[in-house]
């Protein structure tokens, strides 16, 4: 490329290395990334070559931050991509700064959820206005926006992913297995999550739609892939419903293999609270997802849902729906097979690096 072009993120979070990696190969985007967040592992900036700098995340007020460091990169670049976070002010800054310059500002956000208040919805207009492009992680945010006065051609989707060429090669050699027969003694249908157990997760609702499905007779077996300050809670429930022979509780797994073969061999994966990043995890490996409804309290990642092809949404807080929702599935399991391509297909054309490559790669290239 023969215009400079540099990334400004928040954390080099490893679960976001795929893109970071490609957009470091393939474009030579130089980037800076700040020190830390919370306890989420920090991606090897070993390889990246094109890594610069870690920016030092002062906490402020509140959410509000600052990363020192960022605003001596002023006028050193061309392009900027920046996280679109309003609540980091020396981004606001920056930005304020740009307006009497010629280079190109893009922001990388989620952009509009749906529920902001009106002091938010002034800050945020405010915010993604100073820059020149937006890109977003879905079209149910670039629609809000576009309602809100923004211009459809200053958003770009560019969704969001994992490590995907990594798991796509896991993929190509993952078949049926014995894994959950051999564990549960039993050949019933596998309901799993995988992410942390939290309490906004709402996990306590899949215990309760397998105890309803085992009081219809329709057993059921519930894995949890993770760790989290539920699962102490999560275990007293299954305990007291007296389901532990149809309960695992996997652990934390970092073992992609390992991931793959158990959601790959799953029926459903049911993620009552915000889907997030479970859903990509899911349908990568050919596995339907089951969310809620409401999509002002979503992750933008619920678009990967398609209803009735790769997965279906229950009304949110009700459990009944939930159940509802997952015996519609069930009863409907011999197309097992075709839902699985489905799964593999919106992920390969939408949900991966080389989608949001390219998009990136046109915006930098527009004048």
């Amino acid at each position: 490329m023969s215009t400079k072009t540099c990334l400004v993120y928040n954390y080099a979070q490893h679960y976001r290395g795929g893109v970071f990696k490609l957009l470091d190969k393939e474009l030579q985007i130089e980037s800076y990334f700040g020190d830390k967040m919370g306890d989420i592992k920090k991606l090897d900036y070993d390889e990246l070559n094109f890594f610069k700098e870690e920016l030092i995340n002062i906490k402020l007020i509140g959410p509000f931050y600052w990363q020192k460091g960022v605003l001596k990169l002023f006028n050193k670049y061309d392009n900027y991509i920046f996280l679109g976070e309003y609540y980091c002010l020396s981004t606001w800054l920056f930005l304020l700064l740009s307006i009497f310059s010629k280079n190109k500002i893009i922001l990388w956000t989620h952009g509009w959820y749906g529920n902001e208040s009106f002091l938010k919805k002034i800050l945020k207009k405010a915010f993604f206005n100073l820059g020149d492009q937006i890109l977003l992680y879905g079209n149910y945010a670039k629609n809000l926006m576009i309602k809100e006065g923004f211009k459809s051609e200053k958003l770009k989707v560019i969704y969001n992913s994992l490590d995907y060429s990594s798991q796509y090669k896991i993929r190509t050699k993952l078949e049926k297995t014995s894994i959950y027969n051999e564990y549960f003694k039993n050949d019933f249908p596998v309901l799993l999550f995988i992410g942390r157990l939290t309490k906004v997760k709402k996990l306590e609702y899949i215990i309760e739609a397998q105890k309803a499905f085992i009081k219809q007779g329709n057993n059921v077996n519930v894995v949890f892939i993770g760790k989290g300050v539920e699962e102490d809670n999560l275990k007293r429930i299954v305990k007291e419903n007296k389901t532990e022979e149809l309960t695992w509780f996997y652990g934390a797994c970092y073992a992609e293999r390992q991931i793959g073969n158990l959601i790959f061999n799953a029926d459903i994966c049911v993620s009552p609270g915000n889907v997030g990043l479970t859903a990509m995890h899911a349908m990568v490996y050919g596995t339907p997802v089951i969310s809620h409804d409401n999509f002002t309290l979503q992750m933008p990642e619920f678009e990967a849902i398609l209803k009735g092809e790769t997965g279906d949404f229950f009304k949110h807080n009700s459990v009944d729906s939930l159940i509802e929702i997952i015996n519609e599935w069930l009863i409907n399991n011999e197309n097992r097979e075709e839902i699985r391509k489905k799964c593999f297909n919106r992920i390969d054309n939408y949900f991966n690096p080389n989608f949001q490559l390219q998009i990136i790669k046109s915006v930098l290239d527009e004048k």
